[in-house]
């Protein structure tokens, strides 16, 4: 299997060199960038698995390409940052990012999140092919895509993963430390919020009433669960 294609952007050459050489050792294929306008030319040329993206760039905001960038590919992306303020985590989450780690950091830390993030890009086992349709609702787990009256649905990588994961255990309902194991890969020691914000992008994009989300219902006290169209006896 090919090794996994990481571009890093930040405009610190110090912390850029650092996370290159460190993950080049670890058998990532890597590039690096100093600021947006060169981040987003690689990103064309060099198509990678996971993009480590600093907030704070010379001629950019690094939300707006996390944004840029998964709309264009189904690419992780980890935001690096020297904000530990909530909200900016929160922001960043809704903006598509798949993870999020603050300055200053460890690189076993690092390398932990970058591996947990990459073990996504799997293949998928033959019980896990089966397209999941409800209703006007598709999922296809192979081509990764969502289509609801058919028309196609832009979800990030991990909104993707996460609606795949609820929809395929229909009425059963997860708390969200059990999601960000199952969905995250990994022990998440931030903010459970982080599931919330998810959700709520979701719900955006699939629910005819986010006000009165039909599909993805909130457990008061637990979490949610994934009702089938037509099937919660209501």
């Amino acid at each position: 299997m090919a090794p996994a294609k990481i571009l890093v952007v930040d405009d610190d050459p110090a912390i850029r060199n650092l996370i290159h050489r460190f993950l080049a050792k670890h058998n990532y294929q890597m590039e690096s960038a100093e600021d947006g306008k060169t981040a987003m030319a690689l990103f064309e040329q060099f198509n990678p698995d996971l993009v480590i993206l600093d907030v704070n760039l010379p001629d950019a905001n690094g939300y707006n390409l996390c944004q840029e960038m998964q709309g264009r590919t189904n690419v992780f992306v980890l935001m690096l940052t020297s904000r530990t303020d909530e909200a900016d985590k929160i922001r960043g989450f809704s903006t598509g990012a798949d993870d999020y780690i603050t300055k200053p950091f460890s690189l076993g830390e690092l390398g932990v999140r970058v591996e947990a993030l990459l073990r996504r890009i799997r293949d998928i086992k033959p019980a896990e092919q089966q397209s999941l349709v409800f209703d006007k609702l598709a999922i296809d787990p192979v081509r990764r895509e969502v289509t609801l009256n058919n028309q196609l649905v832009p979800l990030t990588a991990l909104e993707f993963d996460l609606l795949h994961f609820l929809a395929s255990h229909p009425g059963r309902v997860w708390r969200r430390a059990e999601l960000i194991q199952q969905v995250w890969d990994y022990e998440y020691v931030g903010d459970q919020r982080v599931v919330d914000v998810h959700i709520g992008q979701i719900r955006k994009k699939i629910e005819t009433d986010i006000t009165q989300p039909a599909l993805i219902q909130t457990v008061r006290g637990v979490g949610y669960k994934f009702e089938v169209p037509g099937m919660d006896g209501s």
